[in-house]
């Protein structure tokens, strides 16, 4: 952040007095520029044994596979946000959401929040952030393509529990390894 989206005046990053981290303030008009985590909600979206993916049209991963999930806007609860993105993306209708998962991501500043999902119908495709959508069985989900570790970390949750017959609410950490790249630690609460 270069300037004040308060008064336009250039912004320093300085600890401001009472707090503990280093913030951009502005020097003209004392406004302090709090950054904050990104809210990623997205679907599980299920259809008689299947799940819905999405492969990635836009960077970062393009060309990997995902569930559908985007950014969480103002004025909207986490809920309608994954309702949204699964439509958007997916252009594919989905109800009865129950929480599924919710990872930290300390190293991009984002909260993941992941719903298991009814598939309404089978009228879906691709939307412009997608190259293409599929059902998938559990045999069949490109594992090896997934494009983010939350995703891989919420699909092996999801088939663990569904083995199982009973579905929990899981939540947790992952945090990349130090000086890896790809290398990712996952810690459930």
């Amino acid at each position: 952040m270069k300037y004040c989206s308060h008064c336009g005046a250039a912004v320093h990053t300085r600890v401001p007095e009472g707090d503990t981290r280093i913030r951009h303030v502005c020097d003209s008009c004392n406004t302090i520029h709090y950054q904050n985590p990104n809210i990623v909600a997205g679907c599980i979206p299920e259809w008689k044994g299947k799940i819905l993916l999405c492969k990635r049209a836009i960077e970062p991963r393009y060309g990997l596979w995902t569930l559908p999930a985007g950014f969480m806007e103002n004025d909207e609860t986490v809920q309608q946000a994954a309702i949204r993105e699964t439509l958007e993306e997916a252009n594919a209708r989905v109800d009865t959401l129950s929480l599924y998962t919710m990872f930290n991501l300390p190293h991009v500043n984002q909260v993941y929040v992941i719903f298991r999902a009814k598939l309404l119908d089978l009228d879906f495709g691709p939307g412009q952030e997608s190259l293409e959508v599929d059902l998938y069985d559990e045999e069949s989900v490109p594992w090896e393509k997934m494009a983010f570790p939350v995703i891989h970390e919420t699909l092996k949750l999801y088939y663990q529990d569904r083995n199982t017959g009973s579905f929990a609410v899981h939540t947790g950490d992952i945090v990349r390894l130090p000086g890896e790249e790809r290398h990712y630690k996952t810690t459930l609460f």
